[in-house]
């Protein structure tokens, strides 16, 4: 049965499959062609940054709504806790460790009273994590030139005419005279 000649390459096909198998095994455990077939993962940023520069603007005592105007809408409050508001912020990028940061601003009445802060990179520092970011070098100069401004005309004047103002008891009255 084994004699035919379908059967005569059997045992050299069974070897190199094996060969095949075992050479997979010992490839996936090197790191250097499989990690360059890893695929691209994007950096991740999620929550509110706050930076360095943020936590130094806001002031004891300052209102808040101050406070949210420069560190924006906080990321956690509570209402059991309506005097503190909590920005967190991660970082997840490729082959590092996720990175997470924390703020908490606590508020007496409508006034900052304490801060509480991890070690928070300053606004330069996060931009240079960031890998999608354009080098300076890279960008075309953003100047004009006196030469080439003067290749420009210039705007004629426009006369606007502005329309008199309505004398003040020309309007209806807002609330019906009572009588």
């Amino acid at each position: 049965m084994f004699d035919s000649p379908r059967f005569r390459f059997a045992p050299a096909l069974i070897g190199l499959a094996c060969l095949g198998l075992a050479a997979c095994s010992s490839f996936s455990a090197q790191t250097g062609i499989a990690s360059m077939l890893s695929p691209y993962k994007i950096d991740k940023v999620q929550g509110n940054v706050v930076t360095r520069e943020q936590v130094a603007a806001i002031k004891v005592g300052m209102p808040k709504t101050a406070v949210k105007d420069i560190l924006g809408t906080p990321l956690l409050t509570s209402v059991f806790h309506a005097d503190r508001w909590d920005y967190v912020f991660t970082l997840q990028r490729q082959g590092v460790e996720p990175q997470m940061r924390r703020v908490a601003v606590f508020f007496n009445g409508d006034s900052l009273s304490r801060i509480e802060a991890d070690e928070l990179p300053s606004e330069a520092e996060f931009v240079a994590t960031l890998k999608s970011v354009a080098k300076i070098s890279d960008l075309p100069p953003m100047e004009a030139s006196d030469a080439s401004l003067k290749n420009f005309p210039l705007p004629k004047p426009v006369a606007l005419e502005v329309p008199p103002v309505a004398a003040a008891d020309s309007y209806p009255p807002l609330e019906p005279a009572r009588k």
